[in-house]
């Protein structure tokens, strides 16, 4: 996934547990591990904003952007040019 979810980092930085970060943000342990492990498909910006609270952080400390792949060579040009309409094939 190209979001990469950094909430242990700042768990570690301020030495807070998991449980403690739940209770406090007012979701279940479940549903924080669904998110920390990069699982979740969407966030509540509420939850968001939350997290951020109790963590004292940015948005921006929690989710990061890696891109799936490094980015596609671009395509050779698949049409060539012939010429102008009528001409031979002798090279005119």
């Amino acid at each position: 996934m190209p979001i990469a979810v950094d909430i242990d980092v700042m768990l570690a930085r301020r030495k807070m547990s998991v449980g403690e970060l739940a209770e406090r943000v007012g979701i279940t342990p479940a549903n924080l591990a669904v998110l920390k492990n990069g699982r979740a498909k969407a966030v509540r910006f509420t939850t968001l904003a939350a997290l951020c609270e109790v963590l004292d952080c940015q948005p921006g400390d929690l989710l990061r952007y890696e891109p799936d792949h490094a980015p596609a060579e671009p395509a050779a040009n698949p049409v060539q040019r012939l010429g102008p309409a009528g001409a031979e094939a002798t090279g005119r």
